[in-house]
């Protein structure tokens, strides 16, 4: 059973979060995506407290009871905020060398945190693959079959997408949790729990930023240039990881494999029966990457022969 709703403040936002676990358990951050919140989590937290993991779930900036600070703060979605949002809640909480592990956008804020600041974490679990988002490839187009894949990243290019957002949020996070994860049979009630995060008064203007940002569509805000320069140029994980990806995922039909000469240290990459959200579909394996992380750490972080 979840504690109480927590908060912690950094620079930008006054972030809430879940916590499960005892305080002195070893250190793990669950990150969420879009449509989604930290109740994607709720079936692998209880493997992880079992094994003595003091669990931390932060509601992204834009989702459930987190808020900005300031109504002048640019209600930014970019990958760097994203990130810097992971590193400022452990800095604020006191916690060192933790294990990050996302997926959708929280996946992409761990790659990025791990990136980024090495030194700040212990290691990484990310589905799918090195997510930090190529912003100069994106503007080069893909495969037409996963363009129609991508139809509502197209769509929040547009005041369309916001009249969409706006009004029929839970509607298009059921359409897209169907499409993304065509074999996971979710309750109404399931999809009510989290819909009630899109509540959330910046959840639109960050959502639109996100993938106006990653499409080279919106400026991002002028506080990330410098660490947005250094995403983009690819910069390798460092930290022991492992990577996920699901078999019936459309958004990554070729699967992310090939990503792996960008993790220079321990790296494992599984595929895993499931698809877009795999904590939820398959929790055991989800917790199973986290634990082999763990693992290594444990035992020194000996980087083996490839």
């Amino acid at each position: 059973m979840s504690m109480p709703l927590r908060r912690v403040q950094t620079s930008d936002l006054l972030v809430t979060y879940l916590e499960d676990g005892v305080n002195d358990g070893w250190p793990l951050v669950l990150a969420h995506g879009f449509p989604y919140d930290v109740h994607a989590f709720d079936d692998v937290v209880p493997l992880l407290v079992e094994q003595g993991a003091r669990v931390i779930r932060p509601f992204v900036r834009g989702y459930g009871p987190t808020l900005f600070l300031s109504s002048s703060t640019m209600r930014s979605g970019q990958q760097a905020a994203l990130g810097r949002d992971l590193i400022e809640i452990l800095g604020a909480l006191g916690i060192e060398g933790a294990i990050l592990a996302g997926f959708d956008w929280g996946g992409l804020a761990s790659c990025v945190a791990a990136a980024l600041w090495p030194d700040k974490i212990g290691g990484l679990v990310s589905y799918a693959g090195y997510d930090i988002v190529d912003i100069e490839a994106q503007g080069k187009g893909f495969p037409l079959s996963l363009e129609k894949t991508m139809w509502y990243q197209h769509l929040f290019q547009t005041d369309r997408g916001r009249v969409a957002l706006t009004r029929s949020r839970k509607e298009l996070a059921r359409m897209l949790w169907s499409e993304w994860s065509p074999n996971w049979n979710f309750t109404e009630g399931t999809l009510s729990k989290t819909a009630a995060s899109f509540d959330n008064p910046d959840f639109v203007d960050v959502v639109l930023h996100c993938y106006r940002f990653h499409f080279g569509m919106a400026d991002g805000d002028s506080k990330f240039q410098s660490l947005e320069a250094v995403l983009a140029s690819r910069p390798p994980i460092t930290v022991p990881s492992v990577t996920l990806d699901g078999t019936d995922d459309p958004l990554k039909p070729a699967g992310t494999a090939h990503h792996a000469k960008i993790f220079i240290n321990r790296h494992e990459h599984r595929v895993i029966k499931a698809g877009h959200n795999i904590p939820m579909e398959a929790p055991s394996a989800f917790a199973d990457a986290i634990f082999t992380v763990r693992q290594w750490l444990v035992d020194g972080n000996s980087r083996p022969a490839r």
